[in-house]
């Protein structure tokens, strides 16, 4: 029932989006604005309360618990764990901004500063790291470790509404359908949005490469190739498809970046990640809570609420999949391996990229403001297209922004599999096909009626109510972690005693 009503939603919302798209995106506009002037705070003190709470967990008395039996061992290796929660999480958003947002805090600096100037250059920078950082990935990390405790210490199947089991309140036991229709809505509309934006930029490096020319045709084109890509890859299985398309995929990023490490302005981007990183840490907790309650400005709410928001909505479909691959981990090394290693990927990443692209228009006058003014998808391309051996580069970087379409596509798949399977660790391959054609079908539809946008707007909407479902999840984990090791310690007193008897004897 519940499944049926949240397909029966978002196929309402789609065929609005159709029929009516300007409709749509002035009801979600309005919507977005109003949620974030009101509840801008609520996204802020969440994000960091998920910050603190995953770092206390990590390294308390708590972080020895195992997800999983104490005899389990991890399905994967260490190297292919990374790779797919890296390429599920965020690996077409870092190909996509790596360039353009540091480039866009340049054009229009937080408030209090003055665009186009050096404050302004570090401040873009440092507000990369913030919102592709330890925030993001704490969000994610706790929706994940809540779903996996449940799902393997205490069999429960692995959906949103399992993980608030403990929670003794029958009103909010009884909203568990909502929960898990709020998952699915979510993650649909999440990842049929990235699918429309990285057929946006693939478009953008055939044009540079091969010269195909940016329009709706190539863009829908774009998305039924690798939605066949995705379905068959996610028909495979995780063991096969999705683990070898992470692997290739963590091989091309890490060549590229060190390419332009190489090629491009090696000590500047040295010293872009040091005092970022520094800048970053300083700045943590300022940053963490900042509104402009006495300056008229939209910067917080159009991007830190908005990322903030963003991330909440993806939450449910990558907490799914990093729970699915994460069974025999401790609560330490999850915590570990899903916020502490991807930030550091991620302050890489934007000091590499964001760090030459700000080197080369503020040093070499390259027009990469310009073109990040007149079209997102193309930052990257211009930049690739003043070093050298940026054709190239820009072959590499469209193959890379492919593979994460591919691998985003195919773990999403599973994870809608999943959700509509009571928990099902391996849906049939019917269902995924189903859910891959839906999801492409979704997208495609709102891109010809230009509607990408406000089902981008619409996730963000839905995220409101999930941000509470979240904190629910948080709840319920504190309370299932401590009864645990509890049980554990009472455990390990009965066998000393018993050795001590049998000593005695």
């Amino acid at each position: 029932m519940q499944l049926t009503v949240s397909v029966g939603l978002i196929l309402s919302i789609v065929l609005w989006g159709i029929l009516s798209p300007t409709s749509l995106s002035a009801v979600f506009d309005t919507a977005l604005v109003s949620i974030t002037k009101n509840f801008g705070w609520l996204y802020l003190w969440a994000a960091l309360a998920l910050v603190i709470f995953a770092v206390y967990l990590a390294f308390s008395r708590y972080g020895n618990l195992k997800l999983g039996n104490d005899e389990d061992e991890p399905e994967f290796s260490l190297g292919a764990w990374f790779a797919m929660l890296f390429a599920a999480g965020m690996g077409i958003g870092l190909v996509f901004w790596g360039v353009a947002e540091p480039i866009s805090h340049y054009n229009a600096a937080p408030p209090g500063l003055v665009s186009a100037t050096p404050e302004a250059a570090n401040a873009a920078v440092r507000y990369s790291f913030f919102h592709w950082g330890l925030h993001p990935w704490s969000i994610y990390s706790v929706v994940a470790l809540s779903i996996a405790f449940f799902q393997y210490r205490r069999q429960r199947p692995a959906l949103v509404s399992e993980s608030i089991g403990t929670l003794p309140w029958r009103p909010v036991r009884r909203m568990a359908g909502l929960f898990d229709g709020l998952a699915v809505i979510a993650t649909a509309f999440g990842v049929a949005a990235s699918l429309g934006m990285g057929a946006l930029q693939i478009n953008s490096g055939l044009e540079v490469v091969f010269g195909l020319p940016v329009s709706k045709s190539a863009q829908v084109g774009i998305i039924v190739v690798t939605t066949a890509l995705f379905i068959t890859s996610a028909v495979t299985g995780v063991s096969k498809g999705v683990k070898w398309l992470s692997n290739f995929n963590m091989v091309v990023a890490a060549v590229l970046t060190l390419a332009v490490f190489v090629l491009g302005p090696t000590v500047a981007i040295i010293d872009t990640f040091t005092n970022t990183l520094g800048s970053y840490l300083s700045e943590f907790v300022r940053m963490s809570l900042r509104m402009t309650p006495f300056r008229e400005s939209s910067w917080v709410s159009g991007w830190t609420v908005f990322y903030w928001a963003w991330w909440v909505s993806w939450s449910p479909f990558v907490g799914l999949f990093i729970a699915r691959v994460s069974r025999g981990r401790t609560i330490r090394e999850f915590i570990i391996g899903t916020v502490l290693v991807p930030s550091l990927l991620a302050f890489i990443w934007f000091s590499v990229f964001g760090g030459t692209a700000l080197h080369m228009e503020i040093w070499q006058n390259v027009p990469i403001a310009a073109a990040v003014k007149e079209d997102v998808s193309t930052a990257l391309f211009t930049m690739f297209g003043a070093m050298p051996m940026g054709l190239a580069m820009s072959v590499v970087a469209t193959l890379l922004v492919l593979v994460f379409f591919v691998t985003s596509g195919d773990s999403a798949t599973l994870v809608l599999g999943m959700m509509s399977t009571r928990g099902d660790p391996n849906p049939s391959a019917r269902i995924k096909i189903v859910w891959g054609s839906l999801v492409a079908g979704i997208a495609i539809s709102l891109l010809l009626a230009g509607g990408i946008k406000a089902v981008q707007t619409a996730t963000i909407v839905f995220a409101l109510p999930f941000t509470l479902v979240i904190l629910l999840m948080v709840v319920s984990l504190w309370r299932g972690v401590r009864e645990d090791w509890q049980q554990e310690q009472r455990k390990e007193r009965e066998l000393r005693q018993r050795l001590r008897q049998l000593m005695a004897q």
